[in-house]
């Protein structure tokens, strides 16, 4: 499956992670170690054996996938690997509900990348999963994480402490949501309600009118 659309500064798609990524996956992390490492999910409970190869890494993405719980997705932007979004622990029945988490590299942070690729995929969960709500959890000192559900108008519903083991502790995160009902006319078409002129401007290569 794969998801795109133009964000307010370029190009974003949605597509699954191959194993031909491997080089420009490693490259991304071992660049954005110090980055993304104070938010990175962790397991309680001690490894052992060695790290999985990323081909099985690959391998294991397409299995959830095919299970109908997750959607994982690289994030290309402009045409290069940047990122990755994953909508875990979808759920139906009483609740159809899902959870999104993603990261992104520093170099292209706050082109509204993360925005759009959140937006896309919620809408996917609304329209082609049939799902009431999406969720997203943030640690409450994740500042850059923090502005992209500002930028989506997602409803903060609260804390829940030591929700996630991050980083090798167990981490308080603020919980924010949409539902279905609250975009009608879907969450990419809200955020992209909220460009300026220079935003749109910028894509395009022109200047505002």
């Amino acid at each position: 499956m794969v998801l795109r659309g133009a964000g307010p500064h370029g190009e974003v798609v949605l597509r699954p992670l191959r194993r031909g990524d491997v080089d420009a996956w490693m490259e991304l992390r071992r660049r954005n170690a110090a980055w993304l490492g104070q938010w990175e999910a962790t397991s309680p409970r001690p490894q052992r054996g060695p790290a999985p190869t990323f081909g099985a890494y690959v391998r294991l993405l397409s299995s959830q996938a095919r299970s109908g719980t997750t959607l994982p997705f690289a994030i290309e932007y402009e045409g290069d690997l940047v990122g990755q979004l994953t909508a875990s622990s979808i759920t139906y029945g009483s609740l159809c509900s899902g959870t999104i988490g993603y990261w992104v590299s520093e170099h292209v942070a706050g082109r509204g990348i993360v925005p759009t690729a959140v937006a896309l995929t919620a809408d996917h969960c609304f329209t082609g999963l049939g799902l009431h709500r999406v969720e997203v959890n943030i640690r409450p000192e994740n500042g850059p994480s923090l502005r992209v559900v500002e930028k989506l108008g997602l409803r903060d519903e609260g804390l829940r402490r030591r929700y996630l083991h991050i980083n090798g502790r167990w981490c308080d995160h603020r919980s924010f949501a949409v539902t279905a009902d609250e975009v009608p006319e879907g969450l990419f078409a809200r955020w992209r309600a909220t460009w300026s002129a220079d935003d749109v401007a910028g894509r395009r290569g022109d200047t505002p009118s």
